[in-house]
């Protein structure tokens, strides 16, 4: 039997990469994403790479609003079978101080990021108990390590969304489905591209110059959901943190509070 992958926010950066390279296997790929222009373009660039791509089909919904959601996934499994990959790639980021941010800025970022994993996850579990080995795959972000400055809206839901895949690679052991969370840095994707002139000095400072290619990501995502890996993250400084991050915490503090005088914004 065929394998099919599930990926919600498929149409570009870093769902879009994902969904590229499980098609280049043979997988077929449903794509949810809201932009049914950018989901069109998004299966063309698939079908395009050529001989061995797996079928594509796509589906507009929002991941805020379960009742879309669940029409889109219970479709995608009635054509192509119960998926043996759902990832939940959906998400945004809104950068910016908490007192400069309004309260819709906070709550979009939280029901995109969290709410919207949190209902991914719930409505496509029934499916993945009907498939070989399932695998369940979030991305979070390296904001989920330590509070940032000029993140204080999109990095609380990402420390939930990394709650969440914790949680759940406990309790869906005994269902045969391997949890993994990824932890991506700053990953050339048109979010970033409208991100970066938002962000506020010292956000930028602390993030550094280092950008990962989405595909580079995807490769990293798919390889260790392979190997059953509860999370996987990108370069050194990453790796690094994910380690230590209770130990640096303190250092990394005393640097951003030190950026924060230089560079930060009245508050």
């Amino acid at each position: 039997m065929r394998e099919h992958a599930i990926i919600t926010g498929g149409s570009s950066g870093i769902g879009l990469a994902t969904a590229r390279l499980l098609a280049s296997r043979g997988i077929a790929v449903s794509l949810i994403a809201r932009n049914q222009g950018k989901l069109a373009a998004a299966q063309d660039g698939i079908l395009s790479q050529g001989n061995g791509v797996g079928e594509v089909q796509t589906f507009s919904a929002n991941v805020c609003n379960a009742t879309e959601l669940k029409e889109a996934i219970d479709a995608a499994a009635a054509r192509f079978g119960a998926p043996s990959w759902a990832v939940s790639s959906a998400g945004m980021v809104i950068p910016g101080t908490f007192a400069s941010q309004s309260l819709e800025d906070h709550e979009s970022q939280w029901r995109t990021n969290y709410l919207g994993s949190l209902n991914f996850a719930h409505l496509v579990l029934p499916h993945l108990a009907a498939a070989g080995k399932p695998k369940l795959v979030f991305i979070s972000s390296g904001a989920a390590y330590l509070g940032l400055y000029g993140y204080s809206s999109y990095g609380p839901s990402k420390f939930a969304v990394k709650g969440l895949a914790e949680s759940l690679s406990a309790e869906l052991k005994s269902r045969n489905v391997s949890v993994t969370v990824a932890f991506p840095g700053d990953t050339d994707t048109p979010q970033l591209r409208a991100e970066l002139p938002k962000r506020p000095a010292v956000t930028s400072k602390l993030a550094g110059r280092g950008v990962m290619s989405a595909d580079s990501v995807a490769r990293g995502i798919v390889a260790a959901a392979e190997r059953g890996d509860l999370e996987v993250t990108f370069g050194l400084k990453l790796r690094l943190l994910s380690r230590t991050h209770s130990m640096i915490a303190p250092l990394f503090r005393s640097y951003q509070d030190w950026l924060v005088r230089r560079f930060g914004e009245p508050s």
